[in-house]
């Protein structure tokens, strides 16, 4: 469990942050040089150097993106000129892909970052520019939307896996329907039938509250509250649901803990930003209070497992069930360790949980409920240990940003050193993203900036 600090604030965690910001724009500038014009997305390290695993591409808005936050924080006008060249050079196939449903990570990171910050006055964008921006933000969401499986209660956006998959990632990359959305684009579809996509983002979001998260009510054996099944399977003739499944943990009646976390931020961000709909909007699908209540409910789910079965310094290890912590006896009650030899941890489920829980805590905060405190300075102390010097790599000649990140496990994708049995050391490209989007949301808090938020365009 989660040692959680309760004196920590902002202010006392900006000297690593600002640290960050020096080591991460050598990182960006390297990874430039390496995987320029015409080089496949880079997507994990192998002795510390990018290496690409050409699929779907699905790390490039985190690449270009990463170029973005780095002068959103810093100002320096380097990046913004690398991510903005970027970003209309080669981001436009990933508009239309019809094949992922990755689209909030690729395009809201780069043509909703550029269009958020020309919003700003952050820099000097026409008319026709944002406009340009919007265009494709409203296809993306339009796009991502349009992988929908209907199911007994509602739909969900399916998986690259095929119209069976809902995947636990998704409630992430679900922000990509949400700026569309927020942008006023209504999708069409066949015999000119009109597509919510704030309907979509309610059914799916409530596809992954009832079958993705666990309550602790007896779904099944293993039933704990705020455990998280990677991927739901449907049966797609008459859409019911089958069973829980996973791709990227260990099984499906364990948590991934990556997937976890794309859980834990997804829900807040969209408590976040359905705070900005209308109640007249609400209505039709249930009203204000139905939806709220259910996505919180997930939220608190999720960030409660997280916080119990963590590490007491908050990184977690890659799956709470993975096989080889029988073998690490009592490793909740210590520090992670990333060189145990048994099971690896994953910095980058860190990263991404880290948002989640400050996000919930801010949330809870403003609706004056003191339980928001803890789930505040939780995400504080995992901040604290992931920019400290255990996992934020200060060797230049390593092109990660934070260390002992994990790919896939079960697929043996990641890179074991020589002489040891587990993967460790290595960074990916979304856990060096998200660690940069952590440390520019606590900087604006601290600094006093506008509030970070993705739909903010």
């Amino acid at each position: 469990m989660i040692n959680i600090d309760k004196k920590m604030t902002v202010d006392s965690v900006m000297a690593k942050i600002d640290r960050l910001w020096e080591l991460s724009a050598e990182k960006i500038m390297s990874i430039h040089a390496t995987h320029g014009a015409g080089a496949a997305s880079p997507v994990f390290t192998e002795s510390g150097t990018y290496t690409a695993q050409g699929w779907t591409e699905w790390t490039q808005g985190f690449q270009y993106g990463s170029a973005l936050l780095q002068f959103d924080a810093t100002g320096d006008e380097s990046f913004l000129e690398m991510g903005r060249r970027d970003t209309v050079d080669k981001m436009a196939t990933h508009i239309t892909h019809t094949g992922v449903h990755d689209h909030g990570f690729n395009n809201v990171s780069t043509y909703g970052t550029l269009l958020r910050l020309a919003g700003e006055g952050r820099f000097d964008a026409s008319e026709w520019e944002r406009d340009f921006y919007r265009l494709a933000l409203k296809s993306s969401g339009a796009v991502q939307a349009g992988r929908w499986t209907p199911i007994e209660k509602g739909g969900y956006v399916h998986s690259f896996n095929g119209p069976h998959s809902l995947f636990a990632d998704t409630m992430r990359s679900l922000r990509s329907l949400s700026v569309a959305h927020r942008l006023g684009h209504t999708m069409m579809g066949e015999q000119d039938r009109v597509v919510s996509l704030l309907k979509r983002i309610i059914q799916h979001a409530a596809a992954t509250a009832e079958y993705t998260v666990y309550y602790g009510e007896g779904r099944d054996s293993y039933d704990c509250l705020g455990r998280v099944a990677h991927e739901s399977i449907f049966n797609t003739t008459d859409g019911c649901y089958r069973c829980p499944n996973s791709q990227q943990g260990y099984s499906p009646f364990s948590t991934w803990t990556r997937g976890l976390a794309w859980v834990m931020v997804g829900f807040a961000e969209q408590f976040e930003y359905i705070q900005t709909v209308d109640d007249v909007e609400l209505d039709p699908f249930g009203g204000r209070l139905a939806i709220e209540t259910l996505w919180l409910k997930a939220a608190r789910a999720t960030c409660d497992f997280y916080i119990d079965h963590s590490p007491t310094d908050g990184i977690p290890y890659w799956d709470t069930g993975a096989p080889g912590l029988v073998h690490l006896e009592g490793y909740l009650d210590r520090p992670s360790e990333p060189d145990n030899g048994h099971e690896p941890v994953d910095s980058s489920a860190a990263a991404i949980g880290a948002q989640g829980l400050l996000r919930l805590g801010s949330i809870l905060r403003g609706r004056n409920d003191s339980s928001g405190d803890r789930y505040w300075q939780a995400g504080l102390t995992v901040l604290d240990t992931l920019f400290g010097d255990r996992y934020l790599s200060g060797d230049s000649s390593h092109q990660g940003l934070i260390l002992h990140s994990v790919y896939h496990r079960p697929n043996g994708w990641d890179h074991i050193p020589k002489g040891k049995s587990v993967p460790f050391g290595e960074s990916s490209m979304w856990g060096d993203y998200h660690a940069r989007e952590l440390a520019l949301y606590v900087q604006r808090i601290a600094r006093g900036g506008p509030y970070y938020t993705f739909f903010d365009v």
